[in-house]
């Protein structure tokens, strides 16, 4: 019995554990570019090392030992000079290695915003798995509006794998990382369009006004001439499908047709439907992950009658065009920003290579220096550590290095 209740805490648990929405490996050949480049920083610290010269008198014997031939005289040095020596280096390699490294590790985004609207969540889910070629993370990787720092979008997708190795690193992202992208903009109350007046494409305008004369004339003969007001308004989170032959996005919205008299209650003309598939393409650029949409698929129907939605099919092509070069460059714009990829600063992506598969999508790409570790651990090196002497290195031993 113990052990059927062993087991059956075990299966509980893992039906609760939380799934990764971002996966990142680390193999070998970025280990050995990270480590050569420590190397270096080590030297460069090691280089600011001074060991002054000693000069003494024992008697009548006159000493000075300058710092070149310390090596020469290391089997005669005595316990005194080896105190010096420990004194001077390992302080410093304590510093470089405790904390001004660590200062590299901080500039690592974990959760923050992305902009004023939405934050992302890198937060490690479990410790990393390391074998003798890779080194593996698992991170929430979930969006989340500002206004509501609580809020948590479940995730069921599937669950990204990696099995590559031939890049430095790869990065998976699974549908609920973009789902929760687009679920927090949405509850942020940003996917939404108002265009009013001369906002609205000319031909566009005077077809709409054309095709609902009947009813401007029915309702209100008086505002005819008034402004038009075209308004999109997302109604349900889109939502992300990947599939081994690409990624696309669905979103259903509704389109409000009114006129806008100066002073008075909108008169509204048509309420409709929009359904439309965006294809997504996904690209990382230095360590950001980018998106650039392009609209596949439109319909629209009304939420009145299908005759009424007949009626709507000469409206489906100047729509769609006033989406084409109206809305897709303003999303464009924004998703082209990108968001950040958990990377410490003066690190980029290079030769990325994108591959689709079914509920997760994966980026292999080699790692680039773009500044040296030395730069970035000045640049956000605390105020308080200028120094191995101002670090909270512990003692050094009388030992030697």
């Amino acid at each position: 019995m113990a052990l059927l209740g062993a087991l059956f805490l075990v299966l509980l648990a893992g039906a609760h554990a939380e799934l990764p929405g971002c996966k990142i490996r680390i193999t070998s050949k970025a280990l050995e570019l990270v480590k050569q480049e420590g190397l270096r920083f080590l030297e460069q610290e090691l280089e600011t090392i001074t060991i002054p010269d000693l000069r003494g008198r024992e008697g009548h014997f006159y000493y000075n030992i300058s710092e070149k031939v310390y090596e020469f005289l290391s089997t005669f040095i005595t316990s005194g000079m080896r105190f010096l020596l420990n004194q001077q280096i390992c302080p410093v390699l304590y510093h470089a290695g405790m904390v001004l490294l660590n200062s590299l590790l901080d500039t690592v985004p974990v959760r923050g915003a992305v902009d004023e609207l939405v934050g992302i969540d890198y937060s490690l889910l479990k410790d990393p798995v390391a074998s003798t070629s890779n080194l593996d993370m698992e991170f929430r990787g979930a969006f989340y509006p500002l206004a509501e720092g609580n809020w948590s979008l479940p995730n069921r997708a599937v669950e990204p794998q990696l099995q590559e190795e031939e890049r430095m690193v790869y990065v998976a992202f699974s549908e609920f990382f973009f789902d929760s992208a687009m679920e927090s903009y949405f509850r942020a109350g940003a996917l939404k369009l108002s265009l009013v007046g001369d906002k609205v494409p000319h031909d566009l305008d005077m077809l709409l006004r054309a095709t609902y004369f009947g009813s401007i004339v029915l309702l209100s003969p008086a505002v005819i001439d008034s402004p038009l007001k075209l308004e999109l308004r997302v109604i349900a989170p889109p939502r992300c499908t990947i599939k081994p032959a690409g990624t696309t996005i669905s979103v259903t919205a509704s389109v409000t047709i009114a006129l806008v008299p100066p002073g008075q209650p909108e008169v509204q003309l048509s309420s409709m439907t929009m359904d439309a598939r965006l294809s997504a393409k996904m690209a990382l650029r230095g360590k950001a992950l980018r998106t650039q949409l392009d609209l596949r698929r439109f319909r629209i129907y009304s939420n009145q009658s299908a005759l009424e939605s007949l009626a709507l099919i000469p409206l489906q092509a100047p729509l769609k065009t006033m989406l084409q070069i109206g809305v897709m460059p303003m999303l464009n714009e924004r998703t082209w920003r990108g968001v950040q990829i958990p990377l410490p600063e003066g690190i980029n992506f290079v030769r990325e290579v994108v591959t689709n598969n079914a509920g997760f999508l994966t980026i292999g790409a080699d790692l680039h220096f773009a500044k040296g570790l030395r730069e970035v651990i000045e640049k956000n090196r605390p105020a308080d550590t200028r120094g191995p002497q101002a670090s909270s290195a512990p003692p050094p031993s009388t030992a030697a290095v």
